[in-house]
């Protein structure tokens, strides 16, 4: 099953989903307009991409509710169009469904974090369907083992 998420910086994200049950990782962009985006176009904050992570997981092992888990768990859902010091439209936080089902639990799951007062603020992650994934560039797959900072 294919799960993809925005959520500030595609290095960041990208680990925390290397994970039991998650079969394959690959970060790149998704929600724009330009076609073959680089991450020089995506920087400009103009072609409309999120830098995304997009995850490859058994659902034997993982359940979709367990992935949206980490994603909540891994970044701030409540800032709009930034995270940490990343500010722009491509760090926003969204969840590009793949089907209705993913949809649905997404939704549910959103409304859940919002009336358990978790996050303190309202939730401004974005639900929507995915469109073409671009992967990044190669010296991105995996940043963080390739720079040995985990």
């Amino acid at each position: 099953m294919k799960a993809t998420f925005g959520a500030g910086c595609f290095w960041c994200i990208e680990h925390v989903f290397r994970k039991k049950g998650i079969t394959s990782t690959s970060v790149g962009y998704m929600g724009g307009k330009t076609k073959n985006p680089t991450y020089e176009d995506v920087c400009t904050d103009t072609t409309g991409h999120a830098e995304v992570v997009q995850v490859e997981y058994d659902p034997t092992k993982i359940s979709y509710g367990e992935v949206l888990d980490l994603f909540w768990n891994n970044h701030d859902p409540t800032t709009l169009n930034r995270q940490g010091p990343d500010v722009g439209t491509q760090y926003r936080s969204a969840i590009f469904y793949h089907t209705q089902e993913q949809e649905k639990e997404a939704r549910q799951s959103k409304e859940s974090l919002e009336k358990s007062g978790k996050f303190g603020k309202k939730i401004v992650t974005e639900l929507v369907p995915a469109t073409e994934f671009y992967k990044a560039e190669e010296y991105h797959q995996q940043y963080y083992e390739k720079c040995g900072i985990v």
